[in-house]
């Protein structure tokens, strides 16, 4: 089956591996994914992870500025079956999702109708889900809207942040996305509508989406850190400067109770910050323009008392 293979992000990296893998049932006839881009403090063109295996693939690769007339005549040309999607970041027009007479698939990271959206694994976690999954699907112009092919459930352990939960979910979701392939291929192919009155949200992230409310609860305020870990990153704000938090677990040892954001016992290795209900035992941070530290890295240059508070604004709150 000779299909055009769209993606962008690495949870796309081990779809794409395991369908290079799988010749005698599927060619990639090309991969499109988004330009190279400038990044880091010297702001050179770094490609993205997705072009290098490409490249380390043999496969041909095409990074259009945006979707226009030139790429719907450049995937005509190829004459696709199929037209498969994985974490591309960009919403495909109707002319291009009519262009193969199979259709286009895509892999989601979410057990749709539930969290559709760009932020779905991190908001499964920051919405205290215990699990999550991937589907396969018909693609249509409506976001994630599509008619479900097949699923597959994800456990997410407390331990769990973004990063890993989504190394889980593209790794299986690359398995589920080859037997959907597999079984189109083989006609045994069967789609159930989503139910859109239980569909949910999950919108992509921003650096502000970071910003905590100590005015939570304990277990809110884990999973918002552990959601966005490893970005945008949760974060609030020590003596007016910005601190990232990457780690933490709840307290449960702690009798003390304090105002929501403040440090209620601080050691040579261990910083306890009351919440709402509840109270969180940070691990691991980051100040504004400074490495990400364990709590005790941190605590030998940077002097913390009993009795202040973290705050959600550089400037003190009245």
């Amino acid at each position: 089956m000779k299909i055009i293979f769209f993606g962008s992000d690495n949870f796309a990296l081990p779809s794409l591996r395991l369908l290079s893998k799988k010749r005698e049932d599927i060619d990639i006839l090309s991969v499109i994914t988004k330009p190279d881009r400038r990044k880091g403090r010297g702001l050179k063109v770094a490609p993205l992870e997705l072009k290098d295996l490409t490249l380390e693939l043999n496969l041909s690769v095409y990074q259009p500025e945006k979707i226009d007339n030139e790429v719907i005549s450049y995937i005509k040309s190829l004459n696709p079956e199929l037209i498969v999607v994985v974490a591309y970041g960009r919403i495909l027009p109707k002319q291009i999702l009519e262009i193969p007479p199979r259709g286009c698939v895509n892999l989601h990271s979410s057990l749709l109708p539930q969290l559709r959206g760009a932020g779905a694994i991190a908001y499964s976690i920051i919405r205290g889900y215990t699990y999550t999954g991937v589907t396969t699907m018909y693609m249509r112009e409506a976001m994630d809207a599509g008619d479900m092919i097949s699923q597959k459930k994800v456990e997410i352990k407390p331990e769990d942040t973004a990063g890993t939960l989504s190394e889980k979910l593209a790794k299986e979701g690359a398995e589920l996305l080859y037997c959907t392939l597999k079984n189109l291929k083989e006609g045994k192919l069967t789609s159930t509508p989503q139910d859109d009155s239980r569909a949910t949200y999950a919108p992509m992230l921003k650096k502000e989406d970071g910003l905590m409310d100590w005015n939570k609860s304990a277990e809110e305020i884990f999973n918002l850190i552990r959601g966005l870990n490893p970005w945008p990153s949760a974060y609030t704000y020590s003596k007016d400067k910005m601190l990232k938090i990457h780690k933490s677990v709840m307290d449960k040892t702690s009798i003390q109770n304090g105002k929501p954001g403040e440090i209620i016992e601080v050691a040579k290795n261990k910083l306890i910050i009351a919440t709402k209900r509840g109270n969180l035992n940070i691990l691991e941070v980051q100040l504004e323009n400074r490495r990400k530290m364990t709590i005790e890295e941190f605590l030998q240059g940077h002097r913390l008392e009993k009795g202040e508070i973290f705050r959600s604004s550089k400037t003190k709150e009245k």
